[in-house]
């Protein structure tokens, strides 16, 4: 039997490298350059700063650890990817200087796929080595989260696909190389069978966007998620990837990833939160005593605690699972992690920021901002409600309706069964009366 919690030295000396390495290089940038800089590669930053912090990631072994060897990774299971991500889940910038920042690292394994070698050549050697962004336009204005609405469409014109239609909140386009765009090429089959995945330059003629949405307070024009128009967008044959009517089968296995890393590093984001709340409990004077001394926040601090340490349990026995017996086996587990990201984020970050007070929603403290990507969280690669009825579907198939009127454990029928399989038992008892 095997059922451990240990984490193997070597490993572990690997993580306490990444976490001071984190903490000391890393975070400071999260300080000094926004959010959006992490995607402009013309940014002078890349050049000067984030090349030589990549090439001591490699120097480490820690490149892109998410990839197998042939693409120039480690090949890590989840497990050990989930240990690393809730330390790179502290800053905006760790998984660009680790080499697995979304949406790459998922456009990188479709490519890897499904890309032909002059693909490779052009775009996923590049993007593995950091030099370009990639983008993955799926969502579109009006389909919200229902993919049967998608209007987006795709047909044959000679040897070229012909991409017409509009994306919406398609993330990163304005400094992408490259889109991998879903569209509909055949309208008269259901969509699931009837949609179509494409790689499209974006230097190609057509691809129009329409303006950068950005996210809650960020000024209008600043943000880097884009709504699109492609206007009859033009592509070779070859740009087909995966082949006619196989979106959603490599969608599923990119998401799958992607919502469990998600869960990952929002560990980090939660226990860098929570060592705020302890620090300012032990620190704070109100009433002649610290805040630790206060039975409401000591409450505070008891929830967070178990809140956190339960999501990173069922996290890392979902990347357990994944490792097994694949992500497809895996989909109730990567359900309830999703589910459980934005309730987690929101109830340990808000006691965080409570415990500050005013301090708390600040722009003085990074939990204000925290508190913005809860949201995010909650739509991001599906909303909670539909993972929800995925894990209702999926933990229900496992049971069947019984027969009769009354449930399995009624007890007045339980209790005869079990009189009468005792029932000399229980004569000699009524003897001894």
């Amino acid at each position: 039997m095997a059922w451990d919690f240990s984490t193997e030295p070597e490993f572990q000396a690997k993580l306490d490298w990444i976490r001071d390495f984190v903490v000391e290089e890393i975070e400071p940038l999260d300080l000094a350059f926004g959010s959006h800089v992490v995607y402009d590669k013309s940014h002078p930053v890349h050049r000067e700063v984030i090349r030589p912090l990549q090439n001591r990631v490699k120097e480490q072994d820690l490149w892109a650890c998410h990839l197998g060897p042939d693409l120039g990774g480690k090949g890590y299971g989840q497990l050990k990817l989930a240990l690393m991500n809730e330390i790179l889940g502290r800053s905006h910038w760790a998984p660009s200087v680790f080499g697995c920042q979304a949406p790459d690292s998922g456009n990188a394994e479709i490519i890897a796929h499904y890309g032909t070698q002059d693909q490779k050549a052009k775009y996923l050697q590049p993007l593995l080595d950091g030099q370009i962004v990639s983008c993955y336009s799926m969502t579109e204005p009006q389909a919200g989260s229902d993919p049967g609405q998608f209007q987006c469409r795709a047909w044959q014109d000679g040897g070229e696909w012909v991409i017409d239609g509009e994306k919406w909140f398609s993330s990163n386009l304005r400094y992408a190389e490259f889109a991998i765009v879903m569209a509909v090429t055949d309208p008269d089959v259901p969509v699931y069978q009837g949609t179509s995945m494409f790689l499209v330059p974006t230097s190609t003629p057509g691809v129009n966007i329409i303006r950068n949405v950005g996210l809650g307070a960020e000024k209008e024009g600043e943000g880097s998620h884009a709504y699109v128009r492609y206007d009859h967008v033009r592509v070779p044959a070859e740009n087909l990837l995966g082949g006619e009517g196989q979106a959603f089968v490599i969608a599923q296995t990119r998401l799958g990833g992607g919502r469990v890393h998600h869960a990952m590093r929002t560990i980090g984001s939660c226990q860098r939160a929570f060592d705020m709340m302890c620090q300012r409990a032990l620190s704070r004077v109100t009433q002649g005593e610290v805040l630790a001394k206060k039975q409401m926040v000591q409450e505070m601090v008891a929830d967070s605690y178990i809140d956190l340490e339960q999501f990173r349990l069922l996290v890392l026995q979902t990347a357990w699972k994944i490792d097994q017996v694949g992500g497809h086996k895996a989909r109730t587990e990567i359900a309830a992690v999703k589910v459980l990201t934005p309730k987690v984020l929101h109830d340990v970050v808000y006691r965080a920021l409570h415990v500050h007070g005013s301090l708390g929603v600040s722009n003085e403290m990074p939990l204000a901002g925290m508190w913005a990507m809860l949201p995010v969280m909650g739509i991001a690669d599906g909303p909670t409600e539909v993972h929800k009825v995925t894990i209702a579907r999926q933990v229900l198939k496992r049971y069947q309706p019984y027969e009769g009127l009354w449930p399995p454990e009624h007890l007045p029928e339980r209790r005869a069964e079990a009189r009468k399989r005792f029932a000399h038992l229980l004569e000699h008892e009524a003897a001894q009366l």
